[in-house]
């Protein structure tokens, strides 16, 4: 599904990714692990195509077309779904029109209609209710006032309305208590299929207990220096990141 082939990429003329390679077929999650700096998040932002952050060198694909030239909002039509760190507030759209709109823009993007309101109706009160989301929460206004857990509450909810081909949580788990985590986790292996993947990214461990992925890997400065399974997370909070670094260098 992803093939990202020798990625460089920055910032300002930083060199920020060193030669990242990635695959992540239909029904796998990856783990993107690291510590802080290490270029987690700019590769989030990268694979989504925020306009900030320039790709030098290398190659993104998509089910096999290159999407690197291509901008956010078109390379959100074509599948890829970002959730945001701190997700910005929209005062006086609220949470259901703000997901009509999003959903009508991709479908416009793709020579469709706008979904009949009918389908629209019944489709947010499937998802509401799969996320045990109250229905007046939809009425409220994007991220406006909401808690921490009630932001990332929302991002699934939109991930589940969006139905994306590759969702890239970037450290959703970031602030979150336990029971926001859990909301968070729950959400998303209710969402996972084989006709999707994920890609999590996140600096502690705690978040895989609730998302099991299949492949975990390390990035430290800009690459990725070890991949392995699951119980390459738990390894990871035993020793932390200085053992990887000791491998590297040896």
């Amino acid at each position: 599904m992803l093939h990202i082939n020798n990625l460089h990429a920055g910032v300002e003329g930083k060199d920020i990714l060193k030669g990242i390679n990635l695959e992540v077929k239909a029904g796998e999650v990856h783990a993107i692990m690291g510590p802080n700096g290490s270029g987690k998040s700019t590769l989030a932002s990268v694979i989504a195509g925020k306009e900030e952050f320039e790709m030098h060198k290398g190659a993104i694909t998509l089910e096999g077309e290159d999407i690197s030239e291509l901008d956010p909002e078109e390379r959100a039509h074509k599948g890829i779904f970002l959730s945001f760190q701190y997700p910005v507030e929209i005062p006086g759209v609220s949470v259901t029109n703000f997901i009509k709109t999003a959903i009508n823009e991709t479908r416009k993007a793709k020579g469709l209609e706008d979904m009949p309101a009918a389908e629209m109706l019944k489709m947010i009160k499937e998802k509401a209710d799969m996320l045990e989301i109250d229905r007046k929460f939809l009425s409220r206004s994007l991220n406006e006032g909401f808690s921490g857990g009630e932001k990332k509450r929302n991002e699934i909810f939109q991930l589940a309305m969006m139905e994306p081909k590759l969702a890239i949580l970037d450290e959703t788990d970031s602030g979150l208590d336990i029971d926001a985590l859990k909301v968070v986790a729950n959400g998303v292996n209710k969402l996972r299929s084989q006709e999707n993947a994920v890609v999590v990214i996140t600096h502690y461990q705690r978040l895989l207990d609730y998302i099991v992925p299949d492949f975990v890997h390390v990035l430290m400065d800009g690459k990725i220096v070890k991949s392995g399974g699951k119980e390459l997370a738990y390894e990871l909070e035993e020793k932390g990141y200085d053992w990887i670094k000791e491998e590297v260098n040896a």
